[in-house]
């Protein structure tokens, strides 16, 4: 690992957006805009400028991201320069809410990600149909996007395999394709595309095998703009991956508060957002992120969030 203190990366912290899509509408008393409005405003005063906050699927996969919830956060947080507030969108009814909620650079001034999988099995699982289709409506999408000039960033789930529910059998992406999606979310504006390992399928040397892959099939075409985004049940193994790919020139990373955070379809959680923050600035790698805010957040989260929505999952009841 380098210790070129003017090498840098950027983190983007998902928790709220990931974390959200995991709480069950018994929780949402908890779980309140108001005190994700506050996490943003934390991660913000931090050092953080990219954020996921939102995402525009149905509520009745995600009760926490309601048309009420986003139209409030959207509207207290309001128009915040110099940071990338991401808004997910899945489809063309997402797209829409976002455009009626405001989020459009004429707004709030969001981010709009798009995402689909390396494996048509989950794109299936989690958009609900083939991957094909689901490229033939964002290539819709995103030309309509442009001509409202909306920021764009997009990912590509499961980039380093699948193990599909039903039959047991890890699934591995064809990386000629992989990179090949990475080359279209480009065309189609994306600013940066995050290859996610929706499972944490991969430990470090598959991890290394898979980003050099691709890194050579670019021959360092758009290096900068990929990123990577690990699931684990481990933080350390997720770090460790992350570490690998950062030696390997990847300088974007995703991660939550504490590791929350997941996919409606079943994955681990996210690697900790201190923890990967405590990792590069003892490696001599600039986060522009203030650790002690971040470790100070991470701990007001954990007692006035996570540790009280699982007490009342415990007990069966609200609290």
């Amino acid at each position: 690992m380098t210790n070129d203190k003017s090498d840098s990366v950027i983190i983007t912290d998902v928790t709220l957006r990931e974390y959200g899509q995991n709480v069950s509408a018994s929780h949402l008393h908890i779980f309140t805009p108001e005190i994700r409005v506050e996490i943003v405003l934390r991660l913000i005063d931090a050092g953080f400028s990219n954020i996921e906050i939102l995402s525009c699927i149905h509520p009745k996969i995600a009760p926490a991201m309601n048309e009420e919830a986003l139209k409030k956060i959207a509207t207290d947080l309001g128009r915040v320069n110099g940071v990338n507030l991401i808004t997910l969108v899945p489809n063309k009814a997402g797209y829409k809410n976002f455009l009626a909620h405001n989020l459009g650079p004429n707004g709030y001034n969001h981010t709009m990600g798009i995402f689909f999988s390396a494996i048509e099995a989950h794109n299936i699982a989690n958009l609900g149909r083939p991957l094909k289709e689901t490229i033939e409506e964002y290539k819709i999408i995103a030309r309509d996007a442009s001509s409202h000039n909306i920021r764009i960033i997009g990912y590509i789930s499961a980039a380093s395999g699948y193990f599909e529910p039903e039959s047991g059998v890890l699934i591995k992406p064809n990386l000629d394709e992989v990179n090949n999606y990475i080359d279209l979310l480009i065309g189609l504006g994306a600013n940066t595309v995050t290859l996610s390992d929706l499972q944490g399928v991969a430990k470090e040397k598959e991890t290394g095998e898979i980003f050099e892959t691709i890194l050579n099939k670019r021959k360092g075409k758009d290096i900068e703009k990929l990123g990577y985004h690990p699931h684990n049940v481990s933080g350390e193994a997720a770090i460790g991956n992350s570490k690998i790919a950062y030696d390997l020139g990847i300088r974007r990373f995703d991660s939550s508060l504490g590791g929350t955070g997941g996919c409606v379809t079943g994955a681990p959680g996210n690697q900790p957002t201190e923890m990967l923050v405590y990792f590069f600035n003892e490696s001599g790698i600039e986060t522009s992120v203030d650790e002690k805010k971040v470790f100070s957040l991470t701990e007001m989260v954990r007692r006035e969030l996570y540790s009280k929505i699982h007490l009342a999952k415990y007990k069966g009841e609200k609290i």
